[in-house]
């Protein structure tokens, strides 16, 4: 009697032409979706002048919003070359997550795994003058699209190379595209080599030990024997400069930790795509480990697909944090309750930025700033913040400043989310009540009333020394997207334990025994009910050894010898 199995099934006839190409770029579509080249038109403004590899379709919606977020709003601002990511909604269905990227996301820490509604674009804007073309002006852009939030390393690919394919055309594209189809899949835990047009890039791919020590650029060196022309070693794959992108509002520092922990709605204004997208960037990477699970655009425009539902005038504007640089949105969002204003020049570390604390929030001036009437629940710790002046002040290393800043906040996120680890795990049956013979137990739903209570002996006290009201952002906290996304995962979690564990006991279960004196409808239903378990597991991508498999087909020949022979073919064809 055949048992279930995982394994994909052999291409059939009704398989697509699509999913043909699809197989046949996987590897390529492991890293990268397309690489679109988008230009000014004259008649029809931006427009895309191609897509590589040519077989991938984007929906219009998608078309329009990656036509218009190539551009920044503002072009006259931004002459020669300019760098920014973005993040873009999925409306099409076409896009088939690949077996290594499955594998990839139970790999990895949540706050980088890939968002099935959304994609990542990497963009590369150029701008000249060229008196040659009709208006005057060279405006191109090259955009990586892809799933992973590997803000740093698709920064350095696409500064590669866009510049070489506004110099030497589609040539370079299409020598490009194959190279990426031969790169090795990104296995988190692993250094990752990936030739590229005469440059090799290294990097490591974190996994869910995000406090594991990343390989040094001298250990990278080492673990190559590829030759290229030129060698870019990157310690990490996603993180920006934290520091340079705070470090204006590092005074603000615990304030903006508890809006983003929140989920609460930011605006990021600032005169380019390139500052507004790091410091969003900046601000959800401020609460990892946890993933930020309300939506974010690094960039956002007024020809977006999501404007309206964005600038809704709503009293309470929806969960996101926007980059925008339009000066449209100075007055279109100035409703919202917490806005970043950005100076014109360089994020520097020399700006002191003021919290606005102005009663009518609509009277906004024109300075930099932080613009909110939030009061926070917890108190700052000063001692973190005197490091990082005395940091300023005596020119540390900006990758120290960033390293001392993002220990502190990821330890700060730990002592918030550790009670809630300990009582999300009280919430497990126990191994006791998990029977083979049974429907496979759930574990038990969050009661907020009895966490709080729990705080008392096994709160952030424990191992922070920062005060305040933690009752009551916690309380909060339970009422924002991030809450959510965490909880459901972590249920989903604990509900796969209970299934690996039910389907190791339904294998080791005597049924030679069971099955003496059982009528055959409940043998039947007992063959069922096991493929049953094992199908779901499939669906569920529930990890389960090979060899519970084996016992499972053990068990099932166990009990089939009962049936008579023509219960056994019905079965055996159904299966």
């Amino acid at each position: 009697m055949s048992v279930p199995s995982c394994s994909s099934k052999g291409l059939n006839n009704e398989t697509t032409k699509e999913e043909v190409v699809y197989g046949k770029w996987e590897r390529f579509t492991n890293w990268v979706h397309c690489i679109c080249i988008v230009t000014f038109d004259l008649e029809l403004g931006q427009a895309i002048e191609a897509i590589y590899p040519s077989h991938v379709k984007l929906s219009e919606q998608e078309r329009s919003n990656v036509c218009y977020l190539a551009f920044p709003d503002s072009n006259s601002g931004c002459m020669g070359d300019t760098q920014y990511h973005v993040r873009i909604r999925q409306s099409s269905k076409t896009m088939q997550e690949t077996n290594a990227l499955k594998e990839y996301d139970r790999k990895s820490p949540s706050f980088l795994q890939t968002d099935r509604d959304y994609y990542w674009g990497y963009v590369y804007f150029r701008q000249v003058k060229d008196k040659s073309l009709p208006r005057g002006y060279f405006q191109k852009s090259v955009v990586i699209i892809t799933k992973l939030p590997f803000v740093n390393l698709f920064g350095e690919l696409c500064a590669l190379i866009a510049p070489e394919f506004f110099e030497t055309g589609i040539a370079l594209m299409e020598a490009v595209v194959r190279e990426i189809d031969h790169w090795p899949p990104p296995v988190p835990g692993q250094i990752v080599h990936l030739p590229l047009i005469g440059v090799l890039f290294q990097t490591y791919i974190p996994n869910q030990n995000y406090k594991a020590v990343v390989p040094t650029i001298a250990a990278m060196e080492h673990t190559s024997n590829m030759h290229a022309t030129r060698r870019l070693m990157l310690t990490s794959t996603y993180e920006g400069d934290m520091f340079r992108s705070l470090a204006s509002v590092v005074s603000y520092v615990h304030l903006l930790w508890e809006l983003v922990l929140l989920s609460e709605p930011i605006v990021v204004m600032a005169s380019s795509p390139t500052t507004c997208s790091e410091m969003v960037q900046a601000l959800i990477a401020m609460i990892a480990p946890l993933k930020y699970c309300a939506d974010h655009r690094p960039y956002f425009t007024i020809h977006d697909s999501e404007f309206k539902e964005y600038t809704t005038d709503s009293p309470t504007p929806p969960a996101v944090i926007l980059g925008v640089t339009n000066p449209f949105f100075a007055k279109t969002l100035q409703h919202w309750p917490h806005i970043i204003r950005i100076s014109n020049g360089n994020n520097s570390e020399d700006q002191k930025y003021k919290i606005k604390r102005s009663e009518n929030l609509k009277v906004l001036d024109s300075k930099p700033g932080v613009y909110t009437q939030y009061k926070s629940f917890l108190q700052k710790d000063k001692t973190i913040l005197k490091k990082l002046f005395r940091g300023i002040q005596t020119k540390r290393p900006g990758e120290v400043q960033t390293a001392l800043l993002k220990r502190h906040l990821i330890e700060l996120t730990e002592s918030f989310m550790i009670p809630l680890e300990r009582y999300i795990a009280t919430l497990m049956p126990l191994q006791k009540n998990i029977s083979p013979f049974k429907a496979t137990p759930t574990p038990q739903m969050f009661n907020p009333d009895d966490f709080l209570a729990s705080l008392t002996s096994s709160g952030p006290q424990l191992t922070t020394g920062i005060k305040g009201d933690w009752v009551g952002l916690y309380k909060r906290f339970f009422r924002s997207p991030n809450f959510s996304g965490w909880f459901h995962t972590r249920y989903m979690e604990l509900s796969q334990q209970l299934q690996v564990k039910q389907l190791e006991k339904l294998s080791q279960a005597d049924l030679k025994t069971w099955v003496q004196g059982k009528q055959e409808v409940e043998v039947v239903d007992m063959i069922l009910r096991i493929r049953q378990k094992l199908e779901k597991s499939c669906i569920d991508d529930v990890p389960i050894d090979n060899s519970v498999r084996e016992k499972l087909r053990e068990r099932i020949n166990d009990i089939t010898h009962v049936l008579p022979d023509d219960l056994k073919v019905i079965l055996r064809h159904e299966s």
